[in-house]
Parts: C-alpha cells; sequence; structure tokens
C-alpha cells in the first residue's frame, strides 16, 4: 500500500520540525529576532511556508534550549536575560569548560583534535570572508568541540544550552566586534586556544580560556536606539 504524501511540501512531520527549529535558531542567534521581541505565529507560517503544528513543536523545543519563553495569555518571545542572568550562565559556562578541558587532557592518551580544527579553520574562513552569520555558528562549534574532547555525553547536554543563550547576546558583540575591529582578532583567538588544547597542559588550556576575549556587552536595558555600554564582559 502507497504512503499518503506528508502535507507541507511532502517533507514528514519530523523534517519540518527541524527544518522550522534550525531557521528560528538562525534568526534569534543572529540577532534578527532580538531579545524580548514577540514571535507572531502567522507572521512566521507565512514566512516559512509552514503549518502551525510544527512551528509550535519547533517553539517548544527552542523553549527546552531557553530560547524562547512562553508567556501565559500573551504568547511566545525570545528570551530575555538579565545582567545577573548573563554573569551566571557564563560563569557555569566556565566551570563546565574547564571540567571538560581537565577530563579531556587528563587520559593517557591524547584527545582527537579533528572538530576542534575543523572549527578554528572554519571560524578564520568566515572572519576572511566577513560572513558574520557564519562565524557565529563556527564559533559555537568551536566552542562545543572543546567541550566535547572530554568525551562526556551528559557534560555536552547540559554545556549546550548554557552556549545557545548566550549566544542571544553574542550576536550583539560580533555586530559591534565588526564595526570596531578586525574580525581576524576574534578567529586569532581561537586559534591560540586551539594550539593550548594541542599542547596538552591543561593548566595552560584554562589559562587562556580565562583570558579569552573578554568584552563589554549589551545588558537587555540598554538595547536599542541609543545603545551604550555596560561595565559587563563577556567571553567570546
Amino acid at each position: 500500500m502507497t504512503a499518503a504524501p506528508a502535507a507541507d511540501g511532502g517533507l514528514g512531520a519530523k523534517s519540518l520540525v527541524e527544518l522550522t527549529v534550525r531557521r528560528l535558531r538562525s534568526e534569534i542567534l543572529s540577532g534578527a529576532l532580538a531579545p524580548g521581541e514577540r514571535i507572531v505565529e502567522e507572521q512566521l507560517t507565512r514566512r516559512f511556508g509552514t503549518s502551525r503544528a510544527p512551528l509550535r513543536e519547533a517553539l517548544r523545543l527552542l523553549g527546552q534550549q531557553g530560547l524562547v519563553e512562553h508567556l501565559p495569555r500573551r504568547g511566545v518571545r525570545v528570551a530575555e536575560l538579565s545582567e545577573r542572568d548573563i554573569e551566571e550562565l557564563f560563569s557555569l559556562r566556565g566551570v563546565l569548560e574547564e571540567f571538560a578541558v581537565r577530563t579531556a587532557l587528563g587520559g593517557r592518551l591524547p584527545p582527537d583534535l579533528g572538530r576542534l580544527g575543523a572549527a578554528v579553520e572554519d571560524m578564520e574562513r568566515t572572519a576572511e570572508a566577513g560572513a558574520a552569520l557564519e562565524q557565529a555558528a563556527a564559533h559555537r562549534e568551536f566552542h562545543l568541540a572543546v567541550v566535547g574532547l572530554a568525551g562526556h555525553t551528559h557534560l555536552l547536554r547540559v554545556y549546550e544550552p548554557v552556549l545557545l543563550q548566550l549566544q542571544l547576546y553574542m550576536a550583539t558583540n560580533l555586530r559591534r566586534e565588526a564595526r570596531d575591529r578586525s574580525p581576524r582578532e576574534g578567529a586569532e583567538r581561537h586559534r591560540r586556544l586551539y594550539e593550548a588544547v594541542a599542547g596538552g597542559d591543561p593548566e595552560m588550556v584554562i589559562a587562556v580560556l580565562e583570558r579569552h576575549g573578554a568584552r563589554a556587552y549589551l545588558t537587555p536595558s540598554h538595547r536599542g536606539p541609543g545603545q551604550r555600554r555596560t561595565n559587563g564582559t563577556f567571553d567570546r
């Protein structure tokens, strides 16, 4: 018996949800959808050419990742982090990365650096091309690869949502850095971190991580026209 074609252009429901998650997450992490911005289902279904069911499931999954918030009787909006949220997430990220480095470099065999090397090369390529969105994705992949060196599945599951939430505000930082300095500087910082990991000394890697690109960030109260710097820092 021939199966009936799936709705929404022949894609299966799972594929539609995955595609919608990727598109929405890309728009959120690029800053196209800003922190605190309301998500209007009708607009997205028209723009993405999909029905409400996969969109709502995608929003549910993004809520689990901390990228959107479901507000009772008010709909869905892009997650908005307070300055304290950002500070807590960065400190948690630091603890998780340190644990990953000590686990990865504390064993008898050196870790496989293939994924990490490919990620830093992608950062250098996208920086050279001036492709900000691809650079943000390469940045995320690099840090996931660092933590992935530990070979610790549950650690990675805890770490990835932390990194995704921080990238809500990293998008702002990337746009500012593109105006203020060469994007190659970010790639060079990550190359230094890669070389420290390749050297195999966990204390050296942790020291490089602690100096790794502290930058000023914008808190939610300082977004939009008339943006100004805060005294906070964040680590790219």
